[in-house]
Parts: C-alpha cells; sequence; structure tokens
C-alpha cells in the first residue's frame, strides 16, 4: 500500500495519526502541493478530484478523503478501536467527528482558502477554479471562534471528544485547533478545559506523526 502525502498539510495529517495509532506503516508519496502536483496528469489518475490524502491499494485500488482512509483502516486493523466499539459508541463518535470536521476543520478551510494569496483563484480544493470570498474568510474566523468555545464546554463534561476512550474524533479536533492557527485563531485563556486536552493530545507519540 502507499500513502499520497503532503507533509505540511492538515488533511493527510488526520490520516497519519490515525495510522500511527494503529501502528500501521506504508510508503509514502509526497505530492508537492506548493507546487500544484496535485493538479497534473499523473496524480489525477489516482484521484479526480485532486486532493491528498489518497490510499492506493496493492490492486491499484485508490481510496481519497479523511474519513473514507480511516474506514478502511480501521476494518483491516480493528484494533485498538478508533471508531467505537459497539452500534451505539460507533454512532456517537461518528456524531462527533462530523461535528469536529464541519464545525471546525471546514471554518479554518474556509478562513485560509478565502484569505491567502496563493490560493488566489484556488478557494475550493479541487479539479474547479473558485474565486475568494473575503467575507467567508472572516466568517470561517468567526466560526473557529465558537469552536474553540464549544470545544472547551465539551471536554468539562467529557474525558475525549466522543466520551471516555479516545477516537478519532480527537484526531479530527487536534488537526483543526493545531490548523486554526494558520489563520491566527488559537484557544483563549480561558479555555482551560481544551488547554489541558491538547497538552495531553499532543504529548501522545502519534501526534508527531
Amino acid at each position: 500500500m502507499k500513502l499520497y502525502d503532503f507533509a505540511r498539510a492538515p488533511s493527510p495529517r488526520m490520516v497519519r495519526i490515525f495510522m500511527a495509532e494503529k501502528g500501521v506503516e506504508m510508503e509514502t508519496v509526497q505530492v508537492d502541493l506548493m507546487t500544484a502536483e496535485q493538479m497534473g496528469a499523473a496524480f489525477a489518475e489516482k484521484n479526480p478530484w485532486l486532493t491528498v490524502p489518497v490510499i492506493e491499494l496493492d490492486d491499484g485500488t485508490c481510496i481519497s478523503e479523511i474519513s473514507a482512509c480511516c474506514r478502511y483502516l480501521e476494518e483491516t486493523h480493528p484494533e485498538p478501536p478508533l471508531m467505537g466499539r459497539d452500534a451505539k459508541e460507533k454512532a456517537v463518535v461518528e456524531m462527533w467527528n462530523h461535528h469536529m470536521f464541519q464545525e471546525g476543520f471546514m471554518a479554518g478551510a474556509e478562513a485560509l482558502r478565502n484569505s491567502a494569496p496563493p490560493m488566489k483563484g484556488r478557494a475550493l480544493a479541487g479539479p474547479h477554479n473558485f474565486e475568494q470570498i473575503p467575507d467567508l474568510a472572516e466568517r470561517g474566523k468567526a466560526r473557529l471562534g465558537h469552536f474553540m468555545t464549544d470545544l472547551d464546554a465539551r471536554l468539562g463534561e467529557s474525558k475525549y471528544v466522543a466520551g471516555e476512550n479516545y477516537s478519532v474524533a480527537d484526531i479530527t479536533a487536534l488537526v483543526t485547533v493545531d490548523f486554526a492557527g494558520w489563520v491566527k485563531v488559537a484557544p483563549e485563556d480561558g479555555h482551560t478545559n481544551l488547554k489541558r486536552w491538547h497538552e495531553e493530545m499532543n504529548a501522545r507519540p502519534s501526534a508527531k506523526a
């Protein structure tokens, strides 16, 4: 198997952390997003949506999207479980992971892609070009602020994002909090629960993957 990656990007980092928690290793191929290598024909054959991460199986099947990559790894390497242990826990983990991604990570992407000069004309990832909308950048930053406050409240009542067990929801949240720094949004002084959790998550060896 191969992982198509870009070491500096937050999306593939989620999969690398997931792999590290599972103890899974595979060949890594760096796709240079800074030179738009993902837009070339060679990579488009692997993923027509032109994004990383992508896992290429030994039979040539290519799996793109963070959630799909993690699902494949969960099914093929079930221990330790990172997406729930029974029907109830699986649903709760998926619910929280969805909120972390939609309310946090996508807010960060909205803020960055609509403001960063190198992304002019590329406000959305993928094969189609879209112009930046500055108001969306400001909205994204505002959404990230609410995300931090809401996550702090959640972590005041729960050890981990989705309950008493570490899960993919913690991975998504960790990468999101770090990614928010790219647009100068960070936990505030009063976010003591979030800061405690963030320190604990970064202390896990997988956080350096």
